[in-house]
């Protein structure tokens, strides 16, 4: 594994991170949080811009057709700036089971939308009380000739106000494997659907949807694909998500370092004291280890190697680092750690949000003991 960046993915860091700092510092996360929209549109237009609305989509479709390692020097920049966006829903969930879907006409429909920022597709797949599993999906679809109706309720639906369109996973048996599942898409605002925001740790925007026998519009992935579909999907995703916890723990630590090395007790700087220091050592240990993870994870998928195993892990310890740090980060904070004032609780609030959703640690220890056990 070459651990260089070339200049080109150097180049697309310093450009995202200087449309962050742009659009959208902490001041703007700040007024951004339990909005039901959820984003900076001013953010939104100017990563269209830079081609990273369609960062991994084929440029056939429109797209930038980038690499995984690019994809991950991006999900790094979005960590350090706890930047809030439909991208990882609809530029990377949607967009990769649209793109492995068999509906031509769909795809290029759609993914042109998606990498050009113009359509928000969010994805609807995890259930009230149900687990990240195949057996989760419970929403009932059901088919009379072409047409498909959904009955049910999905919940922690990102951006789900904002969305032009949705991919619902249902179920059209009552069984509890991947066998019977179906990926439907329905438009905004179709009849029959109620959102209701949720309010999260990390007040960011996600919804409980209703469905009242709501009529699909197309079928994204029939029965029989659907889940390996999805987990195919989930496996960039979480690759992704380990990228941005590494970049939002690295950042959290950086912050934790400039504190400890200007705040002062008993006339010396807190980081002059051994046991604040070796936090912090440990801290930089586990972060390095987080990021190198990723970094593995996006490297083996870019060379077309398998991740089934890779990217569940990447997913788990980035996801464990940036809550430990985030943790040491607040108590070497003291009492401001607590407070709403210091930037620090931003952090901490998300790394937990990161570790609970889209495949939370229980899942992801099944998926990689699956692999080890097969093998």
């Amino acid at each position: 594994m070459d651990l260089d960046f070339t200049p080109e993915q150097d180049l697309l860091r310093d450009s995202v991170r200087r449309a962050c700092e742009r659009h959208c510092g902490l001041d703007v996360i700040r007024k951004l949080e339990n909005d039901p929209v959820g984003y900076s549109p001013e953010l939104w237009q100017q990563l269209s811009e830079l081609g990273v609305t369609g960062l991994v989509i084929d440029e056939k479709y429109g797209g930038s057709g980038m690499s995984m390692i690019d994809a991950a020097v991006v999900y790094e920049e979005f960590g350090r700036a706890l930047v809030p966006s439909p991208h990882f829903v609809s530029a990377v969930l949607a967009a990769g089971l649209i793109a492995r879907s068999s509906n031509e006409a769909l795809k290029s429909d759609l993914l042109p939308k998606i990498a050009s920022g113009e359509a928000i597709v969010a994805v609807a797949s995890l259930e009230p009380d149900n687990s990240y599993a195949a057996s989760g999906v419970q929403l009932k679809a059901s088919r009379d000739g072409e047409s498909w109706t959904l009955s049910g309720a999905k919940r922690h639906v990102p951006f789900a106000q904002a969305a032009t369109s949705m991919i619902v996973l249902a179920r059209t048996d009552d069984g509890r494997d991947e066998s019977g599942i179906v990926a439907l898409l329905v438009e905004a605002g179709a009849e029959g659907i109620t959102l209701t925001q949720q309010l999260t740790v990390a007040s960011d925007a996600q919804f409980r949807v209703d469905f009242d026998n709501v009529s699909a519009s197309a079928v994204v992935q029939e029965t029989g694909t659907a889940w390996s579909a999805w987990h195919d999907t989930m496996l960039d995703g979480a690759t992704l998500l380990a990228a941005q916890a590494a970049g939002g723990a690295r950042a959290a630590l950086e912050l934790a370092r400039d504190y400890a090395n200007t705040r002062e007790q008993f006339d010396k700087p807190l980081a002059a004291f051994q046991a604040i220091s070796h936090y912090l050592a440990d801290a930089v240990t586990t972060v390095d280890g987080a990021q190198t993870l990723a970094w593995e994870a996006a490297w083996a998928r870019a060379e077309g190697r398998s991740i089934e195993a890779l990217a569940p892990m990447a997913k788990s310890y980035a996801c464990q680092t940036y809550r430990k740090v985030t943790a040491t980060a607040v108590q070497i904070f003291g009492g401001n750690g607590f407070t709403v004032e210091f930037d620090i609780q931003l952090y901490f609030r998300r790394a937990k949000s990161m570790q609970l959703n889209n495949w939370d640690d229980r899942y992801c220890n099944e998926l990689i003991a699956a692999q080890l056990l097969d093998a």
